[in-house]
């Protein structure tokens, strides 16, 4: 009795472990990228921020992409620049309100592909293709200084940032609840899953760590369930440049913004950044 009841639990346990593992690799991109739109009166209400600029880049494959830049300082020719990208659920034309907090750094952030306006289907390669691309096109810009181009990726878009800043002569690099890679965070989430096999999308910062040299600021929340700060602690610690580490104390993934002293680190980060290298 026990063979012939044990038999069938252990076929009904294998069937649904290989279902979950085919859920998985067939719905990763919805998981990971939460395509959201833009809405008309959020993109009404950017328009009429000051200094703001509605703007489209041409990735390499002839995506087009969609975004904002905002001045926040009007007499200088050419302004140093944050250049932001968001979380996997963000519409990013909400940062553009946030934009006098970098002053006097101008602010550009793009939605991904798929997101807004941005046309296309994201993916890793396609997200990391498309920083470069837009990367590219802000820094030949009369208006900016190329030397003085700093990139800030918050969560997903801290993957973007990382690999954008090994490629490219960065200022310095924010980042906000950042994980050394996303195939970390998945083993995390799915402990009995074989991620390694089955993620498409792994984003490897860590791979990029050792490598740049621009200096970095990590910003962590206390709280962060979803991205824990030791896994933000270790591409901090792995980074080979100048580095600042900032634990937000009393926040979660969602809210460590809404602290004065996520600000005041930031202030004060780019500040330290802020002269001609």
């Amino acid at each position: 009795m026990i063979k012939g009841t044990l038999f069938p639990l252990l076929g009904t346990g294998l069937a649904i472990f290989v279902g979950l593992c085919a859920v998985l690799y067939l719905l990763q991109e919805q998981l990971i990228f939460l395509r959201p739109p833009l809405a008309d009166v959020d993109r009404h209400a950017v328009r009429l921020l000051p200094g703001t600029t509605e703007i489209r880049v041409t990735a390499h494959d002839g995506t087009r992409l969609h975004g904002w830049l905002r001045h926040t300082v009007e007499q200088e020719r050419r302004r140093g620049l944050v250049i932001y990208f968001g979380g996997n659920a963000e519409e990013v034309s909400g940062q553009m309100r946030d934009a006098p907090m970098l002053a006097p750094w101008s602010l550009a952030a793009f939605n991904y592909r798929g997101y807004g306006l941005s046309e296309g289907r994201p993916s890793e390669a396609a997200l990391t293709s498309d920083a470069l691309a837009i990367f590219d096109w802000l820094a030949k810009r009369d208006d900016i200084d190329p030397n003085r181009i700093v990139v800030f990726g918050r969560s997903l878009g801290s993957g973007v940032a990382v690999p954008l800043a090994a490629s490219r002569p960065v200022r310095a690099v924010v980042l906000v609840s950042p994980y050394d890679s996303l195939r970390s965070i998945a083993r995390k989430q799915y402990p009995i899953v074989p991620v390694s096999l089955l993620l498409k999308h792994p984003f490897d910062s860590l791979v990029h760590a050792p490598d740049i040299e621009a200096p970095l600021l990590v910003l962590a929340a206390e709280h962060d369930d979803l991205i824990p700060p030791s896994y933000s602690r270790r591409l901090h610690d792995a980074w080979f440049g100048p580095k600042r580490w900032t634990l937000i104390h009393g926040t979660g993934h969602n809210d460590i913004h809404a602290r004065p002293e996520y600000w005041t680190a930031i202030h004060e980060f780019l500040a330290s950044v802020a002269a001609e290298p």
